[in-house]
């Protein structure tokens, strides 16, 4: 990746008209590709299928069951549910914990369709507001990069599977912009993040150990109290929920799981059967993290040094799904307000345009390992826009000013 990065930067050194060239086919291309996309996500909208052919059916199925007080993991009552919005595969369960089912409670007082509608328009809420928060965190740069976050193939994704990653994406994002402002609101957004748990656990194992450090405890009180308000909300329509749960992810066989991600291929290849093979990567990245975190204790920041973490931490989760990556927008954006080559945001949105042209390409990309190269893409360049960055602010720092302070 690495010296594919060095080979584009080399067109920073084209003549003007060469240049002028290359970036008007870069936005041709991404302007195309996000097109195309976008009119299929509008007419997907319009399909009288809509509900029974995205993941936002498994989310009706268990609100309504939670609504009426039934069990909302139960695969039967829940293949029942989505057959009746004209889902003709095996059942699709939500294999959230129990308190994330108040995030789907109110879809189960709604027709299929108004549930559906509204799930949509409070995704794309949330990554508008996503992305507005990262750039006003950036000091709101006249150089406009929101349209790398608007377009995130991963995010785009979501938005057309009407998948829940896009809120764990707000959550994230609402920590970063409270922890020092607001420390038990960030704690409360971290509910968010904790919809998909095992996507933050080298994520998760640093930010105990800054709360203890920092001594922020009310990040920590803020997270517990959203557990347990939405913990409770789900036991009064269901007070066996968690033997429930249990039952159904006893049942899942995750060992058996044909997840398109590293780990799985790890434990696929060398061991199929060992289960804990699968979590070998994520336990490395938890000791690389702490590590890390130790030797930026004295200065760490969550913008900075929280995006690099956030990519290893997608990297090397047990299970994960390329619409997971939508919580990398964050990282990558970090990573595009802080270099100043044109060339290097050129090759981001690229690589996000081949993404969706592979989603054109392929009907079950959500099963194929095509797009096991896409984290590992994120992160190199990620690490090559950084240490540019910071190799043109060492640039720009002037000695005869240090002296004169």
């Amino acid at each position: 990746m690495f010296p594919v990065l060095r080979e584009w930067s080399a067109l920073s050194k084209l003549s003007k008209p060469l240049r002028t060239i290359a970036e008007l086919l870069v936005v041709g291309i991404c302007t195309l590709t996000f097109a195309i996309t976008a009119l299929g996500f509008v007419v997907s909208l319009l399909r009288r299928d809509a509900v029974g052919t995205r993941d936002f059916v498994e989310y009706w199925a268990s609100g309504s069951l939670l609504a009426h007080h039934a069990d909302p993991y139960e695969s039967g009552a829940i293949l029942r549910v989505e057959r009746s919005v004209g889902f003709n595969l095996p059942a699709q369960i939500m294999a959230n914990p129990p308190w994330a089912l108040p995030l789907v409670l109110p879809l189960g007082f709604l027709s299929p369709r108004a549930g559906y509608l509204l799930w949509i328009l409070s995704s794309i809420a949330c990554l508008v507001a996503s992305v507005r928060i990262i750039w006003a965190m950036h000091g709101r740069p006249t150089t406009d990069w929101n349209i790398l976050g608007y377009t995130f193939a991963p995010a785009l994704l979501c938005l057309l599977a009407a998948q829940v990653t896009i809120y764990v994406l707000f959550g994230l994002v609402l920590f970063l912009r409270w922890h020092r402002s607001r420390p038990f609101m960030a704690g409360v957004s971290l509910w968010l993040c904790l919809l998909k748990p095992h996507l933050f656990l080298p994520f998760g194992m640093v930010l105990l150990a800054w709360i203890i450090l920092s001594k922020c405890y009310k990040v920590l009180a803020g997270t517990a109290v959203a557990l347990g308000v939405s913990t409770a909300i789900t036991l009064v329509f269901d007070p066996h929920i968690w033997a429930h749960y249990l039952r159904m992810m006893s049942a899942a066989r995750l060992d058996q799981a044909n997840v398109p991600c590293l780990s799985i291929l790890l434990r696929q290849q060398v061991w199929p059967h060992t289960l804990w093979l699968q979590w070998l990567p994520a336990t490395l990245g938890c000791i690389w993290a702490l590590a890390y975190f130790w030797r930026h204790r004295h200065n760490w920041d969550w913008m900075k040094d929280g995006s690099l973490l956030i990519l290893v931490s997608v990297l090397v989760p047990p299970y994960t799904w390329i619409l997971d990556q939508a919580v990398l927008i964050p990282a990558l954006l970090h990573g595009a307000y802080t270099t100043q080559s044109r060339s290097l945001i050129a090759l981001l949105a690229l690589t996000s345009a081949a993404i969706e042209i592979g989603l054109f390409r392929r009907t079950s990309v959500l099963q194929s390992f095509f797009f096991l190269w896409t984290v590992p893409a994120w992160l190199a360049w990620y690490l090559c826009a950084v240490r540019r960055g910071d190799r043109i602010g060492a640039d720009d720092f002037s000695p005869s000013l240090a002296e004169g302070d």
